[in-house]
Order: C-alpha cells, then sequence, then structure tokens
C-alpha cells in the first residue's frame, strides 16, 4: 500500500519524523513506529512497568529480568561512561527526577538535596548478567536513565528496518537524532547527492539552523542548552547535570554536535562531550574512527573536530568557523 512521503507521531518524548520518499509504504511506516513504541515501553524512565523502572525497583534488593534490547542499550550505556570517565552516565535518573527539568513540576532542589542524591549515580554500581539476562543496581535508591540514549538506539533500529526492506534513501528525525540514510536523488536519474542537514541554531526557536552538513548514511545528534531548561530566581538551568557536582554542566558550548555511523553512539557521545568540554571532548571524538563533532561556543565561534569540517558549512554570519 502507498502511503504519504514522511510520517510524524509523538513517541520517544518528542515529535518522531521518519520520510522514505517514493518508496514509502504504510506497513513499513506502521513497522517503525511500532518498533519505537515498543523501545518506549522497555526503556522509559516515565513509564511504571517498564524495564527501567523495574530494575530501578530492585535497586540494593535484587537483579531484574530485562528484555535483551535493553541489556544492549545499558551495557552500551556503560561502555559511553567508562569511554567518558563518567561524563555520560546512565545511572544518573536520581538526579535527573530530582530536577526533574522539561517535566511539570521541575524545580531548583536544595544543595543538601543534590550532596544527598550524588552517591546514587555511579555507572560502576550498575551490573550486568548477560547470561542471566539481568541488570542489578547496587545501591537502594538508584535508577537508570536511557534518554541520553534510547532514541539514539531507536533511529538505529528504524535504519535497520528500512534496510531490510531496501529502501534507498531515507531521513529519520528522532527530536534532533537525524539519521540520513543512502543518498538524495538528484535532478537527473543518474546524480546521487549527499542530504543536507541543518544544525539547530542554539539561540533561536526550533527549526532555526545556523549550519548544513552534508552527510550519507550518516546521523548528527544534537545536545545543547536550548533544549530543556528551568528557570528560577532569573538563573536558566538546563538539563544536562554533572555527574560530579549534581547541577547543570557549566560548560561554554551552546550546543555539541556529535557525527557518527550509528546513532547510539552519537546520542551517548552528544552529551558525553558537552560536559567533557572542548580539549577533553574533542580528544575523545578524535580516538573514534568515523566520529565528527560541531562545538557552537557562546562566544558564538565555532569549531570542528575528527573532519566535521570537511561536511560542514556555517550559513548563519553570525557564527564564525575557528
Amino acid at each position: 500500500m502507498r502511503a504519504e512521503s514522511s510520517q510524524s507521531d509523538i513517541v520517544l518524548g518528542t515529535v518522531c519524523t521518519v520520510q522514505l520518499f517514493r518508496e514509502a509504504k504504510t506497513e513499513i511506516y506502521r513497522e517503525i513506529f511500532s518498533r519505537f513504541r515498543e523501545i518506549e515501553a522497555m526503556m522509559s524512565a516515565n513509564l511504571a512497568d517498564s524495564d527501567i523502572s523495574a530494575v530501578g525497583g530492585g535497586a540494593g534488593i535484587a537483579p531484574v529480568k530485562v528484555h535483551p534490547e535493553v541489556l544492549d542499550v545499558v551495557e552500551s550505556a556503560l561502555h559511553y561512561a567508562e569511554l567518558s570517565g563518567g561524563a555520560f552516565d546512565p545511572s544518573v535518573g536520581p538526579l535527573v527526577k530530582l530536577w526533574n527539568i522539561g517535566g511539570d513540576d521541575a524545580r531548583l532542589p536544595g544543595e543538601d538535596e543534590i550532596r544527598e542524591t550524588l552517591p546514587l549515580v555511579n555507572w560502576r554500581d550498575v551490573i550486568v548478567d548477560r547470561e542471566a539476562g539481568t541488570i542489578y543496581l547496587r545501591r537502594p535508591g538508584m535508577m537508570l536513565d536511557l534518554g541520553g540514549i534510547a532514541k539514539g538506539y531507536a533511529a538505529d533500529e528504524a535504519v535497520r528496518i528500512i534496510g531490510k526492506y531496501r529502501i534507498k534513501r531515507a531521513v529519520i528525525d528522532l527530536g534532533g537524532n537525524v539519521f540520513a540514510y543512502g543518498e538524495k536523488a538528484g535532478k537527473w536519474p543518474w546524480q546521487k547527492l549527499p542530504w543536507r542537514i541543518g544544525i539547530q541554531n542554539p539561540l533561536e526557536n526550533r527549526g532555526q539552523y545556523f549550519a548544513v552538513m552534508e552527510l550519507r548514511n550518516k546521523t548528527a545528534v544534537t545536545s545543547g542548552i536550548y533544549e530543556r531548561f528551568l528557570e528560577a530566581d532569573g538563573i536558566r538551568y538546563h538539563h544536562i547535570l554533572s555527574t560530579k557536582t549534581g547541577y547543570p554542566v557549566e560548560s561554554p558550548f551552546l550546543s555539541v554536535t556529535i557525527i557518527a555511523d550509528r546513532s547510539i553512539e552519537a546520542d551517548a557521545l552528544s552529551t558525553a562531550v558537552f560536559a567533557l568540554g572542548w580539549e577533553k571532548g574533542a580528544a575523545l571524538v578524535e580516538s573514534l574512527e568515523g566520529t565528527g563533532a560541531v562545538f557552537v561556543f557562546d562566544d558564538m565561534s565555532v569549531r570542528c573536530a575528527g573532519g566535521a569540517e570537511n561536511s560542514f558549512a556555517l550559513t548563519d554570519p553570525l557564527y564564525r568557523l575557528e
């Protein structure tokens, strides 16, 4: 059955759009969005009956049996936690809940609350038993939060489904997690062009871009101070929390965009690199094959790492490339 060239739905906590263009079929969209809902049902920290909530309920008590996909994503999350020295940490759940930035009851917690919560955030206390199919959190009160990696996994699952149907080109946008699949059709049948993907201007409304990336079979994921924030006592607190201080990361960045082959990697790294800062963040990106980054600083300067400058172009004259 033929379908519209694109389809959107609210799932995974954001507006998700999949474009299959001329190869669009209703059953393919149905399979992709059904998969998104399955991932949300398993991995959301906001659903009481999810695997992630069950693992939190067993914290300090007993290991909890979870779906194989949850094991995969948590293992990947722990890999990036180790790689980043804990800058990315899937056990950040208690801090996320304490602040609840982006939620209806977001608030500025007290110093005592943050001090009491910080010991519950430690990726080394997350125990994955692959053979038993379980996850165990060592300390009572610990909680997992896969908000920094689950959308990346979902985008990669969409790519898997698209590949299964041998679709030639597609663009997947999961609220800023973009995967440019295949190549864009040109004016003539023999023309194959890279996708031009806009990078969100961190100082403007969503949909306003300051630069474009030319991508083929690559993903671009952005983390920035504009995504979710809390304003209290005249101060704006963004949602990227430091696992060391318990407060939003103090960073010179307005945003960080990671370009990679897999969205799960780009998703986790965008958070990690934002928290690590320029020198450590750029060094981490440079150490990973096929991975690039675009750093936007609060003085409107832009720097690239990992070869990202080769496919990057500024479109807003207020920014400058260094």
